[in-house]
C-alpha cells in the first residue's frame, strides 16, 4: 500500500545522499527523519528531526523506527546489526542487499552465480593466504578489506610481486582481485518497485582517480552501448534474487570480452547525480516512489548530451564561480562544514543540445 501524503519516512544515514533524498521525499508530501553518529550529518538540513545515536544503540534505533512508516538508507556500510532492529516491514530495500553488498567476498560469489563475470580473485584472511592469492591470481591486482572500504579507501594496488613484499596484510579479511584490462568503466542504475517492475537509467561513461569518482557523461560510447544489455540482465537478476525495491547500481568494466562486474550499491549512486536534471525522473525521487510504494516514474534521458562532475575539497571554495560559465551549469553543494582534502562536497551538471 502506497504511503499517504505526511507519513514519514526514516533515513538511516546523514551524507549527501540523504540529503538529496529527503529533499525528493519533502517534495513528494512526505515528512523526514534521519538517524545516524554525531557528525557532520548534512541531511538533517533537509529533514523535520534528525536523531544522532551510535549503531549499537539499540533502544535509539527502535524509537526512530517507532517514528517511521518506511525505513531506507542512504550507504551501505550501515551495520546490519543495527537495520535487524527495526520491524523488517518497514524497510526499503530488503535487508539482504546490505548482508551481501558489505562483504565484497559474497558480492562476487552472488553474481557470480547469477552468470557474472568477475576478475579473478581470492579470499585473504592472513599473509599465507595473500601469497597464494598472488601465486595463483598473479599481478597486477588489488588488495581490498573486504568490507567498509569506498572511494579507493581500504585498497592496496600490487604492480608485481617484487612490489607486494612492501605490502603487508592489514589483519582483517581481505579479497585479492587480478586487475582488469578494460577500456572504460560504466554503472547500470535500474529501480525496483515492490511488484517487481524494473526500470533502467542510461549507463554513463564513469571516470575515476585514486579510487573516486570524477566524471560521468552521456552519451557513454559504442563500447559501453554495445555492453549495457548483457550488464542489464545481471542488474536485473541481481534486483529480482534480493527482492529489491528501490534504486540498486552495479559497476561494470568495459572490456573487449565484454562488461566485467566490479562492485554493487544498493542504494543510490554518484554516478547517477546527472539524472536530477538530465532524466524525467531522478534516481532520488524514483527511490522515494518505490520506497513509498508510489508510481515509478520515467527514466528516459532528456538531453543529448550530459556531463556530471564532482566537486572535490577545496575547489569548493571557488565553486559558485562555476555558475558564470556557459552552458547553464546546474551546481550542487552539499553544505559540509569541513572541507578537506579527497571530500565530495558538491558537483555539477552540464546539459547540452547537441552530442558534443
Amino acid at each position: 500500500m502506497a504511503l499517504q501524503p505526511g507519513s514519514t519516512i526514516g533515513i538511516l544515514g546523514g551524507g549527501q545522499l540523504g540529503r538529496m533524498l529527503a529533499a525528493c521525499a519533502a517534495q513528494l508530501g512526505y515528512r523526514v527523519i534521519g538517524y545516524g553518529p554525531a557528525g557532520d550529518n548534512i541531511a538533517a538540513d533537509m529533514c523535520v528531526d534528525f536523531i544522532e545515536g551510535g549503531w549499537g544503540d539499540t533502544a535509539a534505533i527502535s524509537e526512530f523506527a517507532s517514528r517511521c512508516d518506511r525505513v531506507t538508507w542512504e550507504f551501505e556500510n550501515v551495520p546490519l546489526a543495527a537495520v535487524e532492529v527495526i520491524p523488517e516491514a518497514l524497510l526499503a530495500p530488503n535487508p539482504k542487499a546490505l548482508g551481501v553488498a558489505q562483504d565484497r567476498l559474497a558480492e562476487k560469489r552472488f553474481v557470480q552465480e547469477l552468470g557474472a563475470t568477475c576478475a579473478p580473485f581470492a579470499r585473504v584472511d592472513s599473509e599465507e593466504d595473500f601469497a597464494r592469492a598472488l601465486e595463483q591470481i598473479g599481478a597486477p591486482g588489488i588488495l581490498k578489506t573486504a568490507r567498509d572500504g569506498y572511494d579507493g579507501k581500504g585498497q592496496w594496488r600490487i604492480a608485481s610481486a617484487h612490489e607486494a613484499e612492501g605490502v603487508r596484510f592489514p589483519g582483517r579479511a581481505c579479497i585479492y582481485e587480478g586487475l582488469v584490462d578494460f577500456e572504460t568503466e560504466f554503472s547500470v542504475i535500474l529501480v525496483r518497485s515492490a511488484q517487481g517492475e524494473v526500470r533502467f537509467w542510461d549507463s554513463s561513461a564513469n571516470t575515476h582517480k585514486g579510487g573516486m569518482l570524477v566524471k560521468s557523461t552521456l552519451p557513454a560510447g559504442a563500447l559501453i552501448e554495445g555492453q549495457v544489455e548483457a550488464a542489464r540482465a545481471i542488474a536485473r537478476q541481481t534486483a529480482d534474487a534480493l527482492g529489491y525495491v528501490g534504486v540498486l547500481t552495479l559497476e561494470f568494466f568495459a572490456t573487449a570480452n565484454g562488461p566485467v562486474f566490479n562492485e554493487m550499491a544498493p542504494r543510490v549512486h554518484n554516478s547517477g547525480h546527472w539524472t536530477i536534471e538530465g532524466a524525467a525522473t531522478s534516481q532520488f525521487e524514483n527511490h522515494i516512489r518505490a520506497v513509498a510504494g508510489l508510481p515509478l516514474g520515467g527514466t528516459q534521458t532528456r538531453f543529448p548530451s550530459i556531463e556530471m562532475r564532482n566537486i572535490v575539497g577545496t575547489d569548493a571554495l571557488s565553486a559558485h564561480q562555476i555558475l558564470s560559465e556557459e552552458g547553464e551549469p546546474h551546481l550542487h553543494l552539499y553544505g559540509k562544514k569541513e572541507v578537506r582534502e579527497g571530500r565530495k562536497m558538491g558537483h555539477v551538471t552540464r546539459v547540452g543540445n547537441e552530442v558534443d
